[in-house]
């Protein structure tokens, strides 16, 4: 049977197109420097967009090619949003507007404490009204779920209600609590790693996505 491009388990779904893992691959090496790592990323997640945009509702127009009028189809309305969770999230916002640039842009700030692993929350900015719209949630790792789950908390008690995740590596763990904390949000992941480590590493991971995207240690 031909491949689907994706491994798709009740609202997981792992991407496995050729161009998704050549890259990540790229990612994975530390010796990628900080402009070629933040260019994966951003053509990773328009990779990503295109699967995970699949079910945009469309309508149809009239146009008028160079040879007669036609019906053809153009996607209904302007009602999406990305959400990217800081900081390492914004590095896969810009490759999602380019195949949505009329999409509004929220924030979600998070931070995990070192010695607990919990996700704390300093900043949330929504596009309104955010209960009309098609929210993609990014984040390049989902690690123990902890702020994934948190800040699809806080997106749907601001109202949101049609939610997509898409993060580039996820681990078992992290993939297991969001879905089962939130199974009516669709999750788009890249690659599934082994496990997390005992500071809450995916591994074998990428390294400090954030510090890598931003050249920062």
């Amino acid at each position: 049977m031909e491949s689907t491009g994706f491994e798709q388990n009740g609202n997981i779904m792992i991407l496995e197109h050729p161009l998704i893992q050549h890259k990540i691959t790229r990612l994975r090496d530390k010796n990628t420097g900080t402009a070629e790592f933040r260019k994966l990323v951003n053509e990773i997640a328009m990779l990503m967009g295109y699967e995970a945009l699949r079910d945009l509702e469309l309508k149809n127009i009239e146009v008028e090619t160079p040879i007669e009028s036609c019906q053809s189809p153009v996607i209904a309305g302007r009602k999406q949003a990305v959400v990217p969770i800081l900081r390492a999230g914004m590095g896969m916002t810009d490759g999602i507007l380019q195949l949505l640039p009329t999409a509004k842009v929220g924030h979600i700030g998070m931070y995990r404490d070192e010695e607990t692993h919990m996700p704390h929350a300093y900043y949330c900015k929504l596009p309104d009204p955010i209960n009309e719209r098609t929210i993609i949630v990014t984040d390049p790792m989902l690690a123990t779920g902890g702020t994934a789950v948190d800040a699809i908390n806080f997106i749907k008690e601001n109202g949101g209600r049609k939610i997509k995740f898409m993060c580039i590596i996820a681990a078992p763990e992290g993939l297991k609590r969001l879905s089962e904390t939130h199974p009516d949000v669709q999750i788009y992941a890249g690659h599934l790693d082994r496990e997390l480590n005992e500071n809450a590493y995916i591994c074998p991971g990428l390294g400090d996505v954030g510090d890598r995207i931003f050249g920062t240690k």
